[in-house]
């Protein structure tokens, strides 16, 4: 019969080992059930394994993208998608958030660029409006005024074009030219990476969704329309901090 003593001692073993076993299995069970993980750290859909593009896959949009293309490399990439030739409500908004989304990141800024990815080409004179409202409606969005507010939501479809009088309001002391360069990097897929993306989504690919695309040129998360900014950036700032590169 043990003494009281010993039966401390042999409960004590046990706790060692139990402690020292546990996380092992724990860590065991999740290597071989990683569905068991539940997607707490973020909102979007990992793609696994990710698509994976070369430089080559990205074709500068217009004379301004082309000449920034080396900009996507060694960035994260804030990839809108514009998979027609329409930019809707939906679409725009998207643009927006990004933008939003970029400035909320504070001092990592520097470590994204914003990209929009387009299917389709598009006449000018409809991409140019997408881009002035990409850049203007975010001055309306800022001012929290009724009248403004009303503007926006009036502008933010797209069979709304803004008028000259009103470019002029808002561009301000703004040059036309710069406003319409912005910080927005449009690029055409090759016919490669459009299969990709296409396969992946199995051919639904709907506006206003958003990829990431890693420094590596690896598209690795995916969100569907309606997203939520504050969200994506948990994910992203998870990622920046995790990350060694970009």
């Amino acid at each position: 019969m043990m003494t009281p003593q010993q039966k401390k001692n042999r409960l004590f073993i046990i706790i060692i080992f139990g402690m020292t076993i546990v996380p092992y299995l724990i860590a065991l069970g999740l290597q071989q059930n990683p569905s068991l993980v539940k997607g707490s750290t973020n909102i979007g859909q990992l793609i696994t394994p990710p698509i994976t593009t070369e430089v080559s896959d990205f074709i500068g949009y217009d004379e301004f993208s082309t000449a920034n293309l080396s900009e996507l490399s060694g960035h994260w990439l804030l990839t809108n998608v514009i998979p027609s030739e329409h930019c809707n409500a939906i679409c725009l908004d998207a643009l927006l958030k990004i933008k939003q989304l970029r400035l909320m990141l504070n001092k990592e800024f520097p470590r994204t660029r914003r990209v929009v990815l387009m299917f389709k080409d598009v006449p000018e004179a409809n991409a140019q409006q997408w881009w002035l409202k990409d850049s203007l409606l975010w001055e309306l969005r800022q001012t929290k005024n009724p009248a403004d507010e009303a503007l926006f939501n009036t502008l933010l479809n797209e069979e709304n074009p803004l008028d000259e009088a009103q470019i002029n309001k808002l561009l301000g002391n703004k040059d036309r030219e710069t406003a319409l360069k912005a910080d927005l990097i449009k690029i055409k897929p090759s016919e490669i990476l459009l299969k990709k993306i296409t396969t992946l989504r199995s051919g639904n690919i709907p506006d206003g969704m958003l990829f990431l695309i890693d420094p590596l040129g690896n598209i690795m998360m995916q969100y569907e329309p309606g997203f939520d900014p504050y969200k994506v950036k948990n994910d992203l700032m998870h990622l920046l901090r995790a990350s060694q590169i970009g």
